[in-house]
């Protein structure tokens, strides 16, 4: 536990990298994942991987957290001495989660919470779960964390490069992305997450070469006068392992200044709505 008694909560939409988890002690709220054979617990009871190999057969859906498996985390919390919480979850533009999280905190007796949205998601807001983690423990304070963390929240961005369209559509997670004219024209969206927190197209390139090149030139321009930043790269599936890792290598030497460079599988969630073969570059402004 930190010196600050401030506990860090988050869902499982939110790629936090391993290390993060295990050093900060973060508590992950798991969403769900429906097939017709049943409910899975997010990242406890199937992988990304598992989801992937069977949406072929059957594309399932996700869930929220209810309220009182929300309700629940705070009691463990508050069981555990924290006095705090920084409840950080994905963008309230893709998912009911931070309205759920805000409403049972807002009931709640005995912690003072404080939720945050991201207005991201998967690593994305992943970044801002870190830097809750990392800031809390070197003894910020309380208000000065807050303040922090809101303004924070404009200073990471996240880039997906998708191979099909499909499973946004038919997850209902399509947003402001247009889709029919890129599947005839073997268009490749890079998609990202607006002002609001919703889904839309950056850039439309034709051909995945070209289509990961124009992903990391993004990435650059965001980062563009930044001296310390962190990095990531989070990939769907086995299918986008090697390209990962070679996109990994490539960022490495047009963006030295990095402080932390995470990698690491999308949540099997986050699969459902993109599918296998995503690429996710990740960048978070620090200074």
């Amino acid at each position: 536990m930190n010196e600050n008694k401030i506990a860090i909560l988050t869902d499982s939409g939110s790629d936090v990298p391993q290390e993060i988890k295990e050093k900060y002690d973060v508590k992950v709220i798991p969403l769900k994942i429906i097939f017709s054979d049943g409910e899975y617990i997010d990242k406890k009871t199937i992988t990304a991987q598992e989801v992937y190999d069977r949406m072929e057969e059957e594309i399932p859906k996700t869930s929220l957290p209810d309220g009182e498996m929300i309700k629940e985390m705070f009691d463990e919390i508050k069981a555990e001495g924290y006095e705090k919480v920084v409840a950080v979850t994905i963008s309230s533009g893709l998912s009911g989660t931070n309205n759920m999280v805000r409403v049972v905190a807002e009931q709640y007796k005995g912690l003072d919470i404080f939720v945050l949205d991201t207005k991201n998601i998967g690593i994305g807001s992943g970044f801002s779960v870190a830097e809750a983690a990392i800031q809390a423990n070197s003894g910020v304070d309380w208000e000065t964390l807050k303040t922090n963390l809101k303004e924070g929240v404009d200073k990471a961005k996240i880039f997906f490069h998708v191979p099909t369209l499909e499973y946004l559509q038919k997850g209902g997670r399509i947003g402001l992305v247009q889709s029919v004219v890129g599947s005839l024209m073997n268009l490749k969206p890079i998609i990202t997450c607006n002002d609001e927190g919703i889904y839309h197209t950056v850039a439309k390139v034709r051909g995945k070469s070209k289509s990961v090149k124009k992903t990391l030139e993004l990435v650059q321009e965001f980062a563009e006068g930044s001296q310390k930043y962190n990095l990531a790269i989070a990939y769907g599936g086995e299918s986008a392992r090697k390209e990962a890792e070679s996109i990994r290598e490539e960022m490495k030497e047009i963006l030295p200044h990095y402080e932390r460079f995470y990698y690491d599988q999308v949540s099997p969630a986050l699969g459902v709505h993109t599918g296998p073969g995503l690429i996710g570059i990740g960048v978070q402004i620090l200074d």
